[in-house]
């Protein structure tokens, strides 16, 4: 990474005028904010992998691995087995269980098969798109499916269109798959070996062949890989909430540069790269994977959050009659700080679980339509009290406006207060999570007391990194980038232009 950039203090470039406060900030609101910004003011999450290899009913093991990772993209999934001789493919648009049937599924025979839910990071949102990618070479068939984002795609994609290669999709995955194509490796696993010495960001990656399954995980292990048995089957998995639902043994973590290769001979590992640093995304613990995984060496998610909760009580103290949770992932951080303070907690706000996008707008304007039609008041629990609103992240704040002034219009809160159980988020990331350009990420701009005044709290905190990072296990290990600007894998020129913004 440029070092001028990476090294600049945030400071006073990154400061605006704050009487331009709602001027910016309403320049950075979703096209449609008063119906979408409860659905485009988060982080959404990246993918989700799972794969079986020696079991004779690998694709359902697979789907079920699938649905128990849904929460890691909503968008579209695939499943792709192989029994030997022949690969099967399957994939589609929508939820895993909406797209296998029963009747699909009998599609998918075989003992080995990979799966995968998607959300673009990079790529657009089309069925070309879909994973795992299936591929015809010189050494047979290969199906892929990548979790994370390669910062160099961009770059090594024309090189390789130079050298004649046609690619079918517009995802960064695909480029992984030329490279083994175009290899000059002797052996298979040589040429991905060579291949993801070439590549550069974040992966966790599952590789099927008529015979064989290959797990690999990037040098720095941004992105969590684990390996698990049963029934004498091998199953790899983004988290072990997958491993649960299908009864399967945890066996341990995927390595940081580790090539598992499972085939009839048994399980083999190699050190494809090398892993100088370890750099864990830090928001799986913060909101990504799933509260009862295990990751990053088998610690657990929902554990973490509660302390995340704690350390935030303790790092800002408020005189309050309630502690409620933004649904669902608040609700741990919100028993920690309620736990700490000694405030009561309750279930402030009710989620709507079963509602996506609504295209039916209302006739009538009604007030705060986007985020009502997904989370309600309990007025009876808030009418005239003082409450603590703990979330996991404000992105573009739009929605945690609209949240506060819902709680004192529908809910009849008399304060409320808002705590934020990790950082402020003031960067992009580039490795797999689906952020906002930085100039939409309103703490890369305003300080604290700008965004309290913009979302109307009565009073706002975050934790700060220092509280967090003395709750992660062995902290040294975590790329914070989203909240320190400091990029752990560097990448090209391409990705500069986000950085670049207010710091002129």
């Amino acid at each position: 990474m440029d070092k001028e950039i990476h090294n600049r203090p945030r400071g006073k470039a990154l400061r605006a005028d704050p009487q331009r406060l709602s001027e910016e900030i309403s320049s950075c609101r979703p096209p449609d904010e008063e119906h979408d910004c409860i659905f485009a003011d988060k982080l959404h999450e990246e993918c989700g992998v799972f794969g079986v290899f020696g079991h004779p009913e690998a694709a359902n093991l697979a789907y079920l691995g699938l649905y128990a990772l849904q929460h890691r993209g909503q968008e579209s999934a695939g499943i792709c087995s192989a029994d030997g001789k022949q690969m099967y493919i399957e994939k589609s648009m929508g939820l895993v269980a909406d797209i296998f049937s029963e009747k699909r599924l009998k599609k998918l025979p075989g003992y080995i098969a990979i799966g995968h839910n998607r959300y673009s990071t990079a790529g657009s949102s089309i069925l070309k798109n879909v994973q795992p990618i299936v591929a015809n070479f010189s050494l047979g068939t290969l199906a892929l499916a990548h979790n994370g984002n390669l910062v160099n795609a961009n770059e090594l994609r024309k090189t390789l269109e130079e050298e004649g290669a046609i690619f079918q999709s517009t995802s960064d995955s695909e480029v992984i798959v030329h490279l083994i194509a175009h290899s000059k490796g002797e052996s298979f696993h040589e040429r991905v070996m060579q291949a993801l010495k070439e590549v550069s960001g974040a992966f966790s990656l599952l590789i099927l062949r008529e015979k064989e399954l290959i797990a690999a995980r990037d040098s720095y292990g941004v992105r969590p890989l684990c390996l698990g048995q049963v029934d004498g089957a091998y199953v790899v998995a983004s988290e072990t909430c997958a491993l649960d639902l299908i009864s399967a043994k945890y066996v341990r973590d995927i390595e940081p540069g580790e090539l598992v290769i499972i085939n009839e001979k048994g399980i083999t590992s190699l050190k494809a790269l090398p892993s100088p640093k370890k750099a864990f995304c830090v928001f799986e613990f913060i909101y990504f994977s799933r509260p009862d995984s295990y990751i990053f060496g088998g610690r657990n998610v929902n554990g973490i959050r509660k302390e995340f909760g704690r350390q935030l009580a303790r790092e800002s103290k408020i005189d309050a009659d309630l502690v409620i949770p933004v649904p669902d992932s608040g609700v741990p951080a919100a028993i920690g700080f309620s736990e700490e303070s000694g405030i009561p907690f309750d279930f402030g706000l009710i989620r709507n679980h079963y509602i996506g996008r609504t295209f039916i707008e209302p006739k009538q304007s009604i007030r705060h339509f986007g985020v009502k039609i997904k989370l309600n008041p309990v007025r009876e629990l808030i009418e005239g009290k003082r409450i603590v609103v703990i979330d996991d992240s404000i992105v573009r704040g739009t929605t945690s406006k609209k949240i506060v002034k819902m709680l004192r219009e529908n809910g009849g809160a008399a304060e409320v207060h808002l705590r934020i159980s990790s950082p402020p988020t003031i960067m992009p990331c580039f490795y797999g999570i689906d952020t906002p350009t930085r100039q939409e990420l309103i703490a890369s701009s305003h300080d604290v007391e700008e965004i309290r005044k913009y979302v109307t709290a009565d009073s706002l905190a975050y934790l700060s990194l220092e509280g967090l990072l003395g709750i992660v296990p062995d902290s040294g290990n975590y790329c914070t980038a989203c909240f320190d600007n400091v990029y752990p894998i560097s990448f090209p020129g391409e990705h500069l232009e986000q950085l670049e913004l207010f710091f002129k």
